[in-house]
């Protein structure tokens, strides 16, 4: 019978359990397992950790639910049963193309937890998104991160409320009519209170990633590592009561089992949804361009539900903001854009200048739909590694934000925005870190000066991610939403939304149903679902845009001064129009 303090340490060569400041003995057993020689008489929540080798510091459980007073104290115990659920009546659709709000909670109310968030869920309804996304809401170090350099996978960090109020805003949300879908991170840990190499393998030291040692998936001892991160993906679906995980960067994830970790998190979820009895999904972001990811297992791939496509966001940013730096700089075409309408990758085995090789495979339409793809045309990453962390409204006129929303609201995709994108928000949302830490905070804050001086950026315009200024920045200024081209760009946010839902050929599963026309030299773009059609002009002047002939109804304009004439629409510069169309 499994203890709970048993623990996974097969490093340890001695290891004694510590339960409110009295020490416990503990045993090894099988697999590299310890348990206490005694189970600890507990009635109720009590804090916890373990000496390692000798160690008179108790550090936290590998599996620690609760951390009271950060990372590097003791843990707490948490019962997940106690919270009584109300969220009977929610059905949640699946991946399904309805809308995806992306939320990091330190920023997204002034109070930056996940109570203060339940009161602005309201707002969410009314706009009508289908999910909220969640950055990662795992212990770090510090007040306040970005919430990817996390530690502790199983304790939701506290001063977002800790895991019962993660379960008191779920519960809240589905209430609503609001799924959730949690972002976690399998790839890496972060720099300051990962104490998993004291207890075992979890880690390949000598094979790193962009952000660290590679997480140990196919070495020796690998077996409990992998079911470290299954038990950990389990955990959201059954305590928590999430509907779908967003997997953070998964061509991070080095795995040369048969097997591959993916494959096995997706029949893992696959599993959990038949005992459950309801619909659960991943979703990868993934930088492959690889249509395998969300292939079904029956034909080789590894079956997860949604990847991102990060094409999409490209295309559609270069051709509304004309930066060319970079990766963007093979999308510097309205024929870039309809590629990724049409066929979901812009690079789907092209050569890509930025890589200086072939990348990416194309995609059957037969094995793939359109709305396994999640696209944006904001996110966290694309502003927040931006040197000053601005969004497109800092450059962008409203009719040209208006656009960003059409394309990717009424795109054939599974839309997903990013908090404050809906009202075209002034804030930036620049990377922030708060680690306690003086040498990892200069080492941190030296880092990103050095990374954008290479790129020209003058230092005095590069936020310093430990300054508390840098953070406050980034909260979202609500009384925004109701102040001029602000609230007009949400009315258009939520008439948009309200069309995709309304209109079942907005969100067919069927790249079949996607057309596109595009004039190279007019900047205009027309794509056609089945009845409907979403023309953009893409210049900064009028032009004259060819619909056949026709009877058109406008279902909705979002500049004056549009000509509806017997086949041509005239569109004035950076409009947009959605008209319903019929034979003539």
């Amino acid at each position: 019978m499994s203890s709970t303090f048993d623990v996974w340490a097969p490093r340890a060569e001695s290891l004694t359990l510590v339960v409110e400041g009295a020490r416990h003995p503990m045993t090894q057993g099988e697999g590299g397992w310890w348990r206490p020689v005694e189970e600890p008489a507990t009635s109720e929540d009590v804090s916890y950790g373990y000496l390692v080798d000798g160690s008179d510091t108790p550090v936290p459980d590998p599996r620690s639910r609760r951390q009271p007073e950060g990372v590097h104290k003791l843990s707490q115990t948490f019962d997940p049963a106690a919270h009584a659920w109300q969220d009977e009546g929610w059905q949640s659709p699946g991946l399904n193309g309805g809308v995806i709000y992306e939320m990091h909670l330190g920023t997204f109310t002034p109070e930056g937890t996940l109570d203060a968030a339940i009161g602005k869920l309201d707002h969410l309804v009314d706009l009508g998104v289908q999910y909220v996304e969640l950055l990662p809401v795992n212990a770090f170090n510090g007040t306040h991160n970005w919430g990817y350099d996390g530690v502790l996978w199983y304790a939701v960090q506290e001063t977002y409320g800790g895991p019962a109020a993660y379960q008191r805003f779920v519960d809240a949300a589905h209430q609503k009519g609001l799924g959730v879908i949690q972002d976690v991170v399998y790839n890496h840990l972060g720099p300051s209170g990962n104490y998993l190499g004291l207890f075992g393998p979890y880690l390949t030291e000598g094979m790193s990633n962009t952000w660290g040692d590679s997480l140990n998936l196919d070495g020796p001892q690998s077996d409990e590592v992998r079911n470290y991160v299954l038990e950990n993906l389990l955990m959201w679906f059954t305590d928590y009561h999430v509907d779908g995980l967003r997997l953070d960067a998964v061509h991070a994830l080095h795995d040369e089992r048969a097997v591959h970790i993916l494959e096995e998190l997706g029949a893992r979820t696959d599993a959990c949804a038949a005992e459950l009895g309801k619909p659960l999904f991943l979703i990868a972001e993934s930088d492959l361009n690889n249509p395998r990811l969300i292939q079904s297992r029956e034909v080789g791939g590894y079956g997860l539900a949604g990847q991102w496509s990060d094409d999409f966001h490209h295309a559609v940013h270069v051709n509304l903001t004309g930066e060319t730096e970079g990766y963007y700089l093979d999308f510097n075409s309205v024929g870039a854009l309809a590629k990724v309408l049409g066929k979901g990758f812009f690079h789907n085995g092209t050569y890509s200048s930025f890589r200086e090789r072939h990348h990416g495979r194309e995609i059957d339409p037969v094995r793939v739909t359109p709305l396994q793809l999640v696209v944006c045309t904001q996110n966290h990453d694309q502003i927040g590694n931006r040197a000053a962390g601005d969004r497109i409204s800092a450059t962008l006129n409203p009719a040209q934000l208006a656009q960003a929303a059409v394309l990717n609201i009424l795109g054939p995709f599974t839309p997903m925005l990013f908090m404050g994108e809906e009202y075209g928000a002034s804030t930036p949302w620049p990377f922030f870190t708060s680690h306690p830490e003086p040498e990892l905070g200069k080492a941190t804050a030296e880092g990103r000066l050095k990374e954008f001086e290479r790129m020209g950026w003058r230092p005095e315009d590069v936020p310093n991610p430990q300054d508390p200024e840098t953070f406050a920045s980034a909260k979202l200024d609500w009384n925004e939403l109701g102040q001029g081209h602000h609230a007009d760009l949400f009315s258009t946010y939520r008439d948009l939304i309200h069309l995709r839902r309304s209109r079942p050929e907005l969100r067919d599963a069927d790249f079949g149903s996607v057309s596109v026309e595009f004039d190279e030299d007019d900047r205009w773009i027309v794509l056609h679902r089945g009845s409907t059609a979403v023309l953009l002009n893409l210049s900064d002047r009028m032009v004259s845009v060819p619909v056949g002939g026709v009877d058109a109804e406008v279902l909705l304009a979002t500049v004056e001064g549009v000509g509806l004439l017997a086949d041509t629409v005239q569109l004035p510069a950076h409009a947009s129009l959605v008209l319903s169309l019929a034979a003539a």
